[in-house]
């Protein structure tokens, strides 16, 4: 059985790579609205046979119960990489033989680019890997057993998995998305993601209406140097 995992923090506490450039108010809708994108997304998945969310934010929960998606309720978040641990040891013990976790802050991704690495064939053990823009990070990992190896996310999580993978003799399976692999930590990404098309998106939609789009446009690039 092949499923699908969603980490969710507490929203209120992302982005921190971001306070030098948005707001505190502004970092959560930012946050918020990539969540959003990526609900939609996952709610156009065709080839997950369950989806779970881990989390111990409320809002998240309510999102799963509407979506009746199974909750993996935490009583304290220690790390991503402490949840998604958690989590893949659960959903192993349930009969899951392949679990794909997939950020909340991808707003490009589409249904499809989740349905097309949960589609991939392959015997256990194995990993199938998305890195991040720069390629340091992981944006979709997905592992077969699914407590296959413990997670490695934050900086040079990518090497770090694919080490992991390769020191217990896992197939390894690279595959490059351009929607997964733009996600938003920094200014650079964020810079990055506004070259994007982001028509239809509730990203878009936000960094457009409130300023923050037409803000970065004007503004210098961080460290460049001064006229």
């Amino acid at each position: 059985m092949r499923a699908l995992l969603l980490p969710i923090k507490d929203l209120n506490n992302a982005k921190k790579r971001l306070m030098g450039v948005l707001s505190p108010e502004e970092r959560f809708a930012l946050v918020e609205a990539m969540l959003a994108d990526t609900i939609r997304a996952v709610q156009g998945v065709r080839r997950a046979e369950k989806i779970f969310v881990v989390t111990n934010y409320e809002p998240a929960m309510r999102l799963a119960e509407e979506n009746r998606w199974e909750i993996l309720r935490e009583e304290q978040q220690i790390s991503e990489s402490d949840s998604v641990d958690t989590a893949s040891r659960i959903c192993e013990l349930r009969g899951v033989t392949g679990l794909l976790r997939v950020p909340l802050d991808v707003p490009l991704v589409q249904p499809s680019d989740i349905d097309d690495l949960l589609a991939v064939e392959c015997e256990e053990p194995a990993l199938v890997i998305v890195p991040s823009r720069d390629g340091m990070g992981t944006n979709a990992i997905l592992r077969m057993p699914p407590a296959l190896f413990p997670s490695h996310f934050g900086m040079g999580s990518f090497a770090k998995h694919v080490g992991e993978a390769e020191r217990i003799g896992a197939r390894v399976i690279f595959r490059a998305n351009p929607r997964l692999e733009m996600d938003v930590d920094d200014e650079a990404d964020l810079r990055a993601l506004l070259k994007n098309d982001l028509t239809g998106t509730e990203t878009g939609r936000w960094l457009r209406e409130s300023g923050v789009e037409a803000r970065f446009r004007q503004l210098p690039k961080a460290g460049a140097a001064s006229a």
